[in-house]
C-alpha cells in the first residue's frame, strides 16, 4: 500500500463498545488478572518477564493448565508490563507494582482502555513476527541462531504487507465487519506478483509455507481480540511429504484457514496505520464539515460508506439548511464537479420533504435546475416546470461524466450509454453542442463503450465536434 493515497473508509464501532470488547479478550483479562495478582514477593527477571519459579504460581491464578499453561501465563505477564499494568520498581531487586494503567481498565473513559489495549497488540504483533525457537535449542540450551534462517525487518514487513491487504478486504465490503478471508487467498496476495497468470510450482510452496507461518501468527493474535479464525485442519498437515489437495469447495476450502478482522481489529490496525503516516478514513470524519468536504470527501467512497458518512451529516443539520449547503457545493465547471452534483443528488435522497425551498430555489440554475427538478418529481412536488432540451442533454452530459469518475468503464455505464442512444432520436446530432466542459470526454467515453459499431462512430464523430467548439 501507499501512504500517499487514502485509504477506503471504514466504519467503526463507537468507542464504548470497542471498550468493552477489549476488556473482555482473553489475553487483556489475563494481563490485568495477573497484575492485581502480583505481590510484594513477585519476582521477575532482567527483562520484566516473571522468573520460571513463579509461572506456576501465576498460571494458578489464571485457572490455566496443561502443557501451554506456564508459556500462556508468561506472555500474558509480557502483555501486562508491556501495557503500563505493572511496573518494575526496582531492576536488581526484581521487585513489582501494579502499574498506573491498571486503574483505567475500571475507572477510565473507553479510549483510555482502548489505549492500553494497543500496547497490548503491539506486543502481540512483535511476538508473533518471532519464530518458533523451541526446535533451535542446542544441548548447553542456548539458541542456536546458525540454523536459524529469520530476518526480522523482513518477518515484520510480511505480516504488515498480509495485515494491510486484510484491512482492504475489510474496508471494501459494506459491513462493520468483513467476511471471513481464506487464508490460501491472502497469503497468495502477498506472494503472487498481480501479472503472474499460472503460479509456478516454487510460488505455490512459497504460498504454502506463508500459510503456515500465517496459521501459527493468527493463532496468536486471535486471544487479544483482533481476529476471529479458522485455524488450519491440522489433517492436512499430517503428512509432511505430501501436497495437500487442492480445495474443492466452500467447505473444503475452510479447512485451509479463515480469518477475519474483529471490530476491535479493524480500530488497531487502523490506528496502527494511522501511526505510520496512511490517510486512513473513516465514516464520521465528515460529519462536523462543510458540504464541500463531504461531497469531495465521499467521491471515492463505496456506496453503503458514502450513504452511511451522509447519514451521519444530515443528522446533526436542520434539513433545510443541508439542502441549501449541499446545493452550493455541488455548483462548479471543474473536472469534479459532476461527481459532487451525484453525491448531492444522492444526499438529498435523504432529506425529506422540507427541503423542497431549497430545491425550488435553484429551478433556474443552469448547473442544479435538472437535478433539483428530478428531486421535485420524485417527492411528489405540484407544479415542477418541464426542463427545456438543453437542460436535458446538459444533465444527460453531467450525470454520464460523474458516473465515469465513479465507476470507470463498468457494465452499468455500458447500458446507460446504450439506453441514451436508443431513447434520444438525433441524440449526437444534437449533443455535442451542449456547453459542459466535459461534453467531449463523455462522447468519446460513449463511443469506446457503445457496443454497436454504427453508434459508437456516431459518438466519435460527435466527440469531434465537441472538441473542436470548444476550442481543444
Amino acid at each position: 500500500m501507499s501512504d500517499s493515497s487514502p485509504l477506503p473508509p471504514v466504519r467503526l464501532h463507537t468507542e464504548a463498545e470497542l471498550a468493552r470488547d477489549a476488556l473482555s479478550t482473553p489475553l487483556l483479562s489475563r494481563a490485568a488478572r495477573l497484575a492485581r495478582w502480583a505481590g510484594p514477593d513477585t519476582r521477575v527477571d532482567a527483562g520484566g518477564g516473571l522468573v520460571d519459579e513463579q509461572l506456576p504460581a501465576a498460571a494458578e491464578a489464571l485457572g490455566l493448565s496443561g502443557d501451554d499453561a506456564a508459556a500462556d501465563a508468561s506472555e500474558a505477564w509480557r502483555v501486562a508490563v508491556d501495557a503500563g499494568l505493572v511496573e518494575v520498581v526496582d531492576e536488581q531487586e526484581g521487585t513489582v507494582t501494579a502499574g498506573e494503567d491498571l486503574a483505567l481498565l475500571t475507572g477510565g473513559a473507553p479510549q483510555d482502555v482502548l489505549a492500553v489495549w494497543l500496547a497490548a497488540l503491539e506486543t502481540v504483533l512483535a511476538d508473533a513476527s518471532v519464530p518458533d525457537l523451541d526446535g533451535l535449542l542446542a544441548e548447553d540450551g542456548e539458541v542456536d541462531l546458525s540454523a536459524l534462517d529469520w530476518d526480522p525487518e523482513a518477518e515484520a514487513e510480511f505480516l504488515d504487507g498480509v495485515l494491510g491487504n486484510l484491512y482492504l478486504l475489510t474496508a471494501a465490503g459494506d459491513a462493520p465487519g468483513g467476511a471471513p478471508v481464506p487464508l490460501p487467498a491472502l497469503a497468495a496476495s502477498v506472494i503472487v506478483p498481480s501479472d503472474m497468470g499460472e503460479p509456478t510450482n516454487d510460488v505455490l510452496e512459497q504460498v504454502s509455507d506463508a500459510m503456515m507461518r500465517l496459521d501459527d501468527q493468527f493463532r496468536m493474535l486471535e486471544p487479544v481480540g483482533f481476529v476471529e479464525y479458522q485455524p488450519v485442519d491440522e489433517a492436512l498437515m499430517a503428512d509432511v511429504d505430501e501436497e495437500p489437495a487442492a480445495p474443492v469447495d466452500d467447505t473444503d476450502v475452510s479447512r485451509y484457514g479463515m480469518v477475519r478482522l474483529t471490530p476491535l481489529g479493524l480500530y488497531g490496525l487502523r490506528a496502527r496505520l494511522l501511526e505510520a503516516g496512511f490517510d486512513a478514513p473513516a465514516v464520521g470524519d465528515l460529519a462536523d464539515k462543510g458540504a464541500d468536504a463531504l461531497l469531495d470527501g465521499t467521491a471515492e467512497f463505496p456506496p453503503g460508506a458514502a450513504q452511511a458518512e451522509t447519514e451521519q451529516w444530515l443528522q446533526r443539520r436542520e434539513p433545510l439548511v443541508a439542502a441549501r449547503e449541499l446545493l452550493a457545493a455541488a455548483r462548479g465547471s471543474d473536472a469534479g464537479a459532476p461527481l459532487r452534483r451525484l453525491r448531492c443528488q444522492q444526499a438529498l435522497s435523504l432529506v425529506g420533504p422540507s427541503a423542497e425551498p431549497a430545491l425550488r430555489e435553484v429551478l433556474d440554475d443552469a448547473e442544479l435546475g435538472g437535478l433539483a427538478r428530478v428531486w421535485l418529481t420524485e417527492h411528489g412536488a405540484r407544479d415542477v416546470p418541464a426542463p427545456s432540451e438543453a437542460m436535458v442533454y446538459w444533465l444527460t452530459i453531467d450525470t454520464v461524466a460523474a458516473q465515469l469518475a465513479a465507476e470507470g468503464n463498468s457494465e452499468e455505464l455500458r447500458a446507460l450509454v446504450e439506453g441514451l442512444a436508443q431513447q434520444h432520436d438525433g441524440f449526437f446530432a444534437a449533443v455535442w453542442r451542449v456547453d459542459h466542459p466535459a461534453t467531449a470526454d463523455v462522447l468519446e467515453a460513449m463511443g469506446r463503450l457503445h457496443p454497436d459499431k454504427k453508434v459508437a462512430k456516431e459518438a466519435r464523430k460527435a466527440a469531434f465536434k465537441a472538441r473542436s467548439q470548444q476550442g481543444g
